[in-house]
């Protein structure tokens, strides 16, 4: 049996990741300690997304080393997985399941015993209370992300990842999102958090690491990616 360390946030080494020939992640180190939330910032084909699915266990790291909760995401899959609160940037939702069937499913993946009210509490928070009852298939792109951050959140994980939580999400859902890492973040838990959007990473997280073609260029105290000055930093980051 694989231990379980004792630093229990999210800690990457060295991750490369290839798909064939392409390489989509190409040298990334983080560390997201236990009570922080990270934002991992960058365009699309940064390389966050598969970063998150190495993470979650949904891709093997090709190099380098990944690890959640104290688990490590290679060598003790299955705890890891069960460590982590997973929002995935798309799919994730059975369309002809409601989110109420979601939620059971994602209790009993994670053995939670008593949790009807808080799964109750998170819909009415989100909005998702009234459509409870009906298949996801007729769910809007909005309110199928905040029902993966509703079902990431509900078992309380050591570790809570949403990849591009805040995609077109109403401002009632981006509010109910930032309470949900705020909740997690008090709680201990680390946070990471995948968007493209700067003004809400900085809003919501201490620290951004930027990630561009596949690697990561800098990990910026969120405070220096504010404003005007923050849009200019981050567009010479990317500028190379």
């Amino acid at each position: 049996m694989t231990g379980r360390a004792a630093f229990r946030g999210v800690r990457v080494d060295g991750l490369r990741v290839r798909f064939g020939a392409v390489e989509a992640v190409t040298g990334v180190d983080l560390r997201v300690e236990q009570g922080q939330a990270m934002a991992l910032l960058g365009r699309e084909g940064a390389g966050k997304s598969t970063t998150m699915r190495v993470l979650a266990g949904d891709v093997p790291p090709s190099e380098g080393t990944a690890s959640v909760g104290g688990y490590d995401v290679r060598k003790a899959a299955h705890d890891a997985r069960r460590s982590v609160g997973y929002c995935p940037e798309t799919g994730g939702l059975l369309p002809g399941a409601t989110p109420w069937e979601h939620l059971q499913a994602t209790a009993r993946l994670h053995e939670l015993p008593r949790w009807e009210a808080r799964g109750r509490g998170l819909l009415e928070r989100f909005g998702l209370a009234p459509v409870a009852h009906r298949v996801t298939a007729g769910l809007g792109h909005g309110p199928s992300r905040r029902l993966g951050v509703v079902l990431a959140a509900l078992p309380e994980p050591d570790v809570l990842l949403l990849d591009e939580p805040f995609d077109g999400v109403d401002p009632v859902g981006v509010e109910a999102t930032f309470d949900v890492i705020e909740d997690a973040r008090s709680r201990g838990a680390a946070v990471l958090v995948s968007t493209r959007l700067r003004d809400l990473a900085v809003e919501v997280c201490a620290e951004v690491a930027v990630l561009s073609g596949g690697s990561r260029l800098a990990t910026i105290p969120a405070g220096f990616m504010a404003g005007t000055e923050g849009a200019r930093a981050y567009r010479a980051l990317l500028a190379g």
